[in-house]
């Protein structure tokens, strides 16, 4: 069977991960093993085992491969895959709990043989070292973590056909499947119990819960709400676009447009409101939303057969294509007698087919006068053509004084303390999403980081190409501003090439020029990148800006060693701590450290916007601050000491 699929050379796949070759990151492990294999093979033909191997490999790579699954390793039987080790996009829990459930459907359906084949499934996140050029030519030994073994093991006591998974997989995945509790296990290996959660599958749509005020978009609400009342009253339908980065909150604010719109002229306004979940089942599947069955379970907007139907089977192409006429005139018909929101969060996940359906709908209700608004949501990168009239209103970044205001709000309902608000402004940059996390976080989260915020971040990062985002882990690396010349020196780079990547970083939102030529990090991007280094990499940072000073120094390295005797410039691209002293075993977790001091071990200060939530304990004797300043969960998981 082969096991790896060499992109290129070794070499070759080795040098384009450089200067960063590996890198901490948070993954998914997805761990798919056959029940009673060995009593199958027992009773079959060497040939119809391997032809039932075959069948089996295959459905499971096929599906693998849909949900932008890596596998790491076979074992037996077994299958290990990784979801977000070559790229995130915040969303590597879901597709590996989707990518589950649809190896047990595939594996039902399938039956190669005539064989039913059944199989267990067990899904963790948790951190791993992970080697770049593993993941891109597909080798073993890619990722080392706890995290594997935990994978493993939930597999081991999933129920036939079941989909198991940990507590952080569940946090990560919650409200986009349906998941209950199967047990407390104790797992061979670890010291604690763990929560265990079958998922039974995706979740049906729910309206979202809003329970703080809205704070800081009166001008948004005023101008959507304004542009959706004349739409109505004049009967010249309209585009309302509401533009705006994952976590800005505009969500929120698409329900407040939908609520404040309630009567136009005395006549009470209809709302058919939908969201697009990522991968949806089916293309045109968030139109189920938008013609309502009655409670008897007849449709209440339209012919009754087509649309009853799709709604049975949103998954079934033909059913959906059928039903695109019958719900567009069951909206138009609906516009003929009283004003009409549609609402559609979250566009930019839409399939073009339900876009065009959109379009269309917004022509037609053009077309016959009709008073009727279509009201959406989505990323600020979105170029999607709208039809006219149309206006997009951009969701900015909240300031620093209604972010303090909503910071309170969400941590009175928390029941923290309101004077943290004052020390989370920074870090929280605006976003609604953000504070919310920061908020509700547990108080020991690896890093002060809350998992919904590093899954923000690092679906940001991970959009960068190699050199730009080596650029970053550098310039997170070092406290203070960002030099484009010691940034260079770190990554082994001639003279000139990092000024321009950084211009771009700029540019993306992630540096911003200061003076003197530096650039500074946003805080919260440089924590979460500063997770990502492993304490092997933040040593060959050292080592490099180290020979890069003495060369211009025109001094002679050590013998023996290349560089210099000494660990000052290692201290100073590691500001949490010189990586050769380090002595816990968590060479990325930055714990919080009082700002503008030197902590006792001689590093420069804290991460580049890191802010004490907590007291740390108090440093002991020098050499041992890195030991006293976290504690270890029991697993080897560092935990900061963030509130």
């Amino acid at each position: 069977m082969l096991i790896t699929t060499p992109a290129g050379s070794r070499k070759a796949v080795i040098a384009a991960c450089r200067p960063v070759p590996e890198e901490r990151r948070t993954v998914t492990v997805l761990f798919v093993d056959i029940v009673g294999s060995t009593r199958l093979v027992e009773r079959l033909d060497p040939e119809d085992v391997r032809a039932l191997q075959r069948a089996y490999f295959g459905t499971v790579a096929a599906v693998l491969r849909r949900w932008r699954g890596v596998v790491e390793k076979y074992v037996g039987d077994a299958v290990m895959a990784l979801f977000g080790a070559s790229g995130s996009d915040g969303l590597d829990a879901y597709r590996a709990v989707r990518a589950g459930l649809d190896i047990q459907a595939a594996l039902e359906r399938r039956r190669p043989g005539g064989v039913r084949l059944r199989v267990r499934v067990g899904v963790a996140t948790g951190e791993v070292l992970l080697d770049l050029a593993g993941v891109r030519d597909g080798g073993h030994g890619a990722a080392s973590g706890a995290v594997i073994t935990t994978a493993a093991r939930l597999q081991e006591h999933a129920p036939p056909g079941g989909v198991v998974v940990c507590p952080a997989t569940r946090s990560a995945v919650a409200g986009l499947v349906e998941q209950r509790p199967l047990a407390t296990l104790t797992l061979a290996g670890k010291a604690l119990p763990l929560d265990v959660w079958r998922v039974t599958g995706a979740a049906g749509s729910r309206p979202a819960r809003h329970r703080v005020p809205l704070v800081g978009r009166r001008r948004e609400l005023a101008g959507a709400a304004d542009e959706v009342t004349r739409a109505l009253r004049e009967r010249r339908p309209r585009w309302i676009s509401l533009v705006g980065p994952p976590g800005s909150g505009r969500s929120r604010l698409l329900h407040e447009v939908t609520r404040a719109v309630s009567h136009v002229d005395g006549v009470p306004v209809r709302r058919r409101v939908t969201t697009c979940p990522p991968y949806p089942c089916g293309e045109l599947a968030p139109l189920a939303d938008l013609v309502r069955p009655r409670p008897d379970g007849t449709v209440a907007d339209g012919p009754g057969g087509v649309l009853a139907a799709f709604l049975a089977a949103p998954d079934d192409d033909p059913a959906a294509a059928r039903a695109v006429v019958a719900c567009r005139e069951a909206l138009l018909g609906l516009a003929a007698d009283a004003p009409v929101v549609v609402a559609v969060d979250d566009l930019d996940r839409a399939a073009p087919a339900l876009r065009r359906f959109l379009h269309q709908l917004h022509v037609a209700a053009a077309e016959r006068g009709l008073p009727l608004a279509v009201v959406t949501t989505c990323g600020s990168g979105s170029a999607d053509p709208l039809p006219a009239p149309a206006r997009r209103i951009p969701v900015q970044p909240l300031g620093p004084l209604d972010t303090g205001r909503l910071l309170r709000h969400l941590l009175d309902r928390a029941g923290r303390p309101s004077a943290l608000a004052a020390r989370l402004v920074a870090l929280v940059g605006g976003s609604p999403a953000v504070a919310t996390a920061y908020a509700s976080a547990e108080p020991a989260e690896p890093g002060g980081v809350p998992a919904a915020v590093r899954r923000l971040v690092d679906a940001r990062l991970d959009r960068l190409d190699d050199a730009h985002r080596a650029v970053l882990l550098a310039g997170a690396a070092r406290s203070g501003p960002v030099v484009a010349a010691v940034v260079e020196a770190m990554l082994g780079w001639p003279a000139g090439r990092a000024e321009p990547a950084l211009r771009a970083l700029a540019t993306a939102g992630l540096v911003r020029p200061v003076a003197a030529g530096g650039w500074a990090v946003d805080p919260l991007v440089a924590r979460v990148a500063a997770l990502r280094l492993s304490r092997a990499v933040r040593a060959d940072f050292a080592r490099r800006l180290r020979a890069g000073k003495d060369a211009a120094a025109g001094r002679v390295p050590a013998a023996g060693t290349g560089v210099p005797s000494g660990d000052a410039d290692e201290r100073e691209v590691c500001p949490l701590g010189a990586g050769r002293s380090r002595r816990s075993g968590g060479g990325a977790r930055p714990a919080p450290v009082p700002p503008n001091r030197p902590d006792r071990a001689g590093a420069l200060g804290p991460v580049p916007g890191d802010v004490v939530l907590a007291q740390p304990a108090r440093a002991g004797p020098p050499g041992r601050a890195g030991r006293n300043r976290r504690r270890t969960e029991p697993g080897g998981h560092m935990l900061g000491l963030a509130a």
